[in-house]
């Protein structure tokens, strides 16, 4: 068989990722051409300043701060940049001259994925995103091809490491939100700016791409429902370790059953939730990575790794480059992803969960049989019922707390509960209402 001429790979960033895809690009290149058929052949790096620090292996010669003409010239484009621009514009520019695109940007997939998947079908390229979500964890493939002939009725996953650390840390050393928050920055899992992490717009933006594959139906970002983790305490991590539970940041990407009217769909949300020490993400630790996969044929899948770090990443950027030049070596057109069914994303207010919910109430005759009575009116059925007294000063009756958990109920009927018994002169505080399942 004759040899394939040398694929050409423009590699757009040279951060802790690209320097990573780099290196291995160079140092891995005769085993890669083996495996490929082709010769992969790494023309240049495009970077916003030649002259900024960057990890030793970077061929000073192959920066350029030109990104057109290198884009104009590959065979291949791979985006470990970040950030919506100039990303966009490059990625468009790259498909729109018929190169295939390897990314692992989340955060331009979540919010112009469709501009994208169309600029690809519509000249024959292909979009390769396995970097995007997960780090090393090769989801993308399963979900996009594996499982393509099967029904995927659920997903639940902790998608980031930042979060899934400092949850990981007050749950192990009883630390505060505050403290391992501070530890994960002084480790590197954290940005000077947490925001994204804490409250959830990482996560939120892997959400939407896993559903979009999952469901093949356009998920638009602002129709994921997204709660951060920095309102849960110490006492909220205590009170799930009692209780033989774990709080885990999930995303949880499900298949809604039809209401009364008839209406089915999809929901997408990212919150804090408690999870069963016994269930199999409950056991992920540290900054890792899992994802668990509910299909009607295949059953149950876990997916489990490193979530984040530049050479992770870097595996699985180099995994879709080699399946990228394998495509140009066999010949013919990239795949479309199908958005065919098109699923009705609905509210949270559809989705079914579980509560668990810490009141304090008046300890007094009558007050459990009023608290039962509201969950009674919203058509919530109360699951399991814990009570401690304490003591307050002489001047003031003692107060019990209750814990509440429920049964599987719509959000708007949960949600409902918690807003009557805010209402209720029984109810002196409501301490905390936390999400359960996994169940």
């Amino acid at each position: 068989m004759e040899e394939y001429r040398p694929l050409r790979v423009a590699l757009l960033g040279a951060g802790s990722v690209g320097s990573q895809v780099a290196r291995l690009l160079i140092e891995n290149k005769a085993e890669l051409a083996a495996r490929v058929g082709a010769e992969l052949e790494l023309v240049g790096i495009a970077v916003r300043d030649i002259n900024s620090p960057r990890n030793a292996g970077v061929p000073r010669e192959l920066l350029t701060t030109d990104a057109e003409p290198l884009i104009l010239g590959a065979d291949i484009v791979v985006e470990v940049m970040g950030g919506i621009e100039p990303a966009r514009t490059y990625i468009l520019q790259a498909l729109n001259s018929g190169s295939d695109v390897v990314t692992a940007n989340k955060a331009l997939l979540a919010s112009h994925g469709t501009e994208l998947f169309d600029a690809a079908e519509q000249v024959g390229a292909q979009l390769y995103f396995e970097a995007a979500v997960a780090g090393a964890i090769p989801i993308i493939r399963p979900l996009r091809e594996s499982l393509a002939g099967d029904k995927v009725n659920r997903i639940m996953g902790i998608v980031n490491g930042t979060t899934n650390y400092i949850l990981d840390r007050m749950d192990t050393t009883g630390a505060s939100f505050e403290s391992a928050l501070a530890e994960a920055t002084a480790l590197g899992y954290a940005e000077a700016d947490p925001t994204a992490d804490i409250e959830a717009f990482d996560a939120a933006q892997k959400a939407a791409i896993l559903a979009y594959l999952a469901f093949h139906t356009e998920v638009p970002l602002d129709k994921v429902y997204r709660e951060g983790i920095t309102k849960i305490t110490a006492q909220q991590m205590a009170a799930a370790q009692r209780d033989g539970y774990v709080i885990k940041l999930l995303a949880i990407c499900e298949r809604v059953p039809a209401d009364e009217n008839g209406e089915s769909g999809v929901s997408v949300r990212v919150h804090p939730a408690l999870i069963e020490r016994e269930h199999p993400l409950a056991a992920v630790h540290g900054a890792f990575n899992a994802v668990f996969v509910e299909a009607e044929s295949a059953g149950q899948l876990m997916f489990y790794g490193a979530g984040a770090g530049g050479v992770q990443t870097a595996s699985a950027v180099l995994g879709d480059l080699v399946s990228a030049a394998k495509r140009h070596v066999a010949g013919g057109p990239g795949l479309a992803d199908s958005v065919h069914a098109n699923l009705p994303i609905l509210p949270i207010d559809r989705a079914y969960t579980r509560y668990q919910i810490t009141l304090e109430v008046t300890d007094q005759p009558g007050v459990l049989a009023k608290v039962a009575n509201i969950f009674a009116d919203h058509q919530v059925s109360i699951e399991t019922v814990e009570q401690a007294v304490r003591e307050k000063d002489g001047s003031m009756r003692p107060t019990a707390y209750l814990e509440v958990g429920t049964h599987e109920a719509t959000e708007a009927s949960l949600r409902a509960v918690v807003e009557s018994l805010a209402e209720s002169d029984s109810v002196a505080s409501i301490t905390s209402v936390i999400r359960v399942e996994g169940i």
